[in-house]
């Protein structure tokens, strides 16, 4: 299968083992051919991974693989022949000349929305070391709007935000279900599992008052420090530790704390009926949470608690708005490769402005949740040995290990597979396995995105590629609403 200066055998022992962190990279040969295909040391060589032609470019064809940590090396099988791309950086060894390229993780920082401008004059770079090919340059003619449309495109949306309030998004009819910080974490752990529900807020009876949330976060962050110091958790620790005193110790374990070493109380943010809904979503948006309460403060009553307003729910307001009026609306019908939204696998040889990382149904739970307090993500894609999705591993999974008190076993030996079919086995009312794992294209417009995004219980879309299904990058609520009020 092998050309004569490959040698599989000294590059078999590069690679790690099954359940490793994955980073997904984008590789692309702009060089033609019939069929192309890669291999490299990330999978010993063993595999001839194949590379789709891009429409409307013949010449160039790409593919997504996922890559351990590490130094690496590849070639393209090019209609038979064995070759290397010389605008890559490339090296010769013992056996050829092979491409390298790095897989680093980097700090997660906030995506910015480039201006367009930006986004054209950095889509091809040559550095004199390597030439990167932007696969939205190779895909199809960039669609062309001005920056006029975009900005009165985000005015009108902002002007509708701001015209209607909070209590529009209270429902008919539900139930918010509120936690006592007296109570035992233990306790709100196995409630929120049983209504199904990622998050409470709190209320604290001697104060009158709602102090806070506690969420699905919460549970990794406990589970984690127990893990990272060799305990096991009991019955008796989750029975005796309330939920006030887990938020006091989280501010001495994150350093919140003041100058004689007292915890600083944190502010619960809320937001009142009558407020608009551009300032509840920067309210959301500024503070990193995933809800808002809404609540009804009377002089001389208890405060009442309506509903939980999240980036969701004013999406659907916004997609019935749009609904009505998409020609005055440029931007929706603008594909999201061309804005860029979302976090997007890199490409190789560059750096990303986020992480992006990937798992296997082989890799160990405790390696998930370490990945999302590190990363500060939501969600990870879990991808099979095609590196075709699967899966996804939320924060709010966490709240299956409450199923047979899973949360007491060892989270270094339990699979992210096993962790997931606890979920499917506990048949939980929030987040159903079709909401899980929704999927988009590079291709689909901001308007298809954001009435996917606006389904009940859907907070992001992995992007993938069509066909195979491998991941390309994934975008958000967050996202969009960057975008949207940016």
């Amino acid at each position: 299968m092998f050309a004569s200066d490959m040698n599989p055998a000294r590059d078999a022992g590069r690679v790690t083992t099954a359940g490793a962190v994955l980073f997904p990279i984008q590789f692309t040969w702009p060089h033609g051919g019939r069929s192309v295909f890669l291999s490299g040391s990330f999978n010993r060589w063993t595999e001839l991974v194949p590379m789709s032609q891009v429409e409307g470019c013949p010449n160039v064809f790409q593919a997504v693989y996922a890559v351990p940590l590490g130094c690496h090396e590849y070639k393209f099988f090019v209609d038979g022949e064995w070759r290397h791309d010389e605008r890559q950086p490339h090296k010769t060894v013992e056996y050829g000349i092979v491409n390298t390229f790095d897989a680093m993780p980097i700090p997660a920082e906030v995506p910015l929305v480039h201006p367009r401008s930006e986004i054209l004059n950095n889509m091809e770079v040559d550095n004199g070391l390597m030439h990167r090919v932007s696969a939205v340059t190779l895909n199809q003619a960039m669609p062309r709007i001005s920056e006029e449309d975009v900005t009165a495109s985000r005015h009108r949306i902002a002007v509708y935000l701001q015209a209607h309030t909070a209590y529009e998004l209270l429902p008919e009819s539900g139930k918010v279900v509120a936690l006592d910080v007296a109570l035992p974490v233990k306790q709100a752990f196995h409630i929120l599992s049983e209504q199904g529900i990622p998050l409470a807020p709190l209320w604290d009876f001697r104060r009158g008052k709602f102090v806070g949330v506690i969420t699905a976060s919460d549970f990794i962050l406990i589970l984690r420090e127990l893990v990272n110091n060799r305990s096991n958790l009991t019955e008796e620790e989750l029975e005796t530790h309330s939920i006030a005193a887990w938020k006091e110790g989280k501010a001495y374990l994150k350093g919140q704390v003041d100058g004689h070493g007292r915890p600083i109380p944190k502010e619960l943010i809320y937001a009142s009926p009558s407020e608009n809904l551009k300032d509840v979503a920067l309210k959301i948006l500024q503070s990193g949470v995933a809800i808002v309460p809404i609540i009804h403060l009377e002089d001389g009553l208890f405060p009442q608690l309506l509903h939980l307003a999240s980036l969701a729910g004013i999406l659907k307001c916004i997609c019935r708005y749009v609904k009505h009026c998409p020609s005055s609306l440029p931007i929706l019908q603008l594909p999201i490769y061309a804005i860029p939204l979302g976090t997007w696998v890199p490409r190789i040889g560059e750096s990303s402005s986020r992480p992006f990382a990937m798992l296997r149904l082989t890799a160990s739970l405790s390696s998930a949740l370490d990945m999302l307090v590190e990363a500060h993500v939501s969600s990870i894609p879990i991808v099979d040995d095609n590196d075709s999705l699967v899966d996804v591993y939320c924060r709010s999974d966490i709240m299956a290990l409450a199923k047979g008190r899973a949360y007491t076993h060892n989270l270094n030996e339990m699979t992210v597979h096993q962790a997931l079919q606890l979920g499917l086995d506990s048949n939980p009312p929030y987040g159903t396995r079709s909401q899980r794992c929704q999927m988009c294209l590079r291709t689909d417009t901001l308007l298809k995105v954001m009435e996917q995004l606006a389904n009940p219980g859907v907070r992001r879309l992995v992007i993938v590629e069509a066909g195979s299904n491998r991941v390309e990058g994934i975008t958000s609520l967050t996202d969009i609403f960057r975008f949207l009020l940016g």
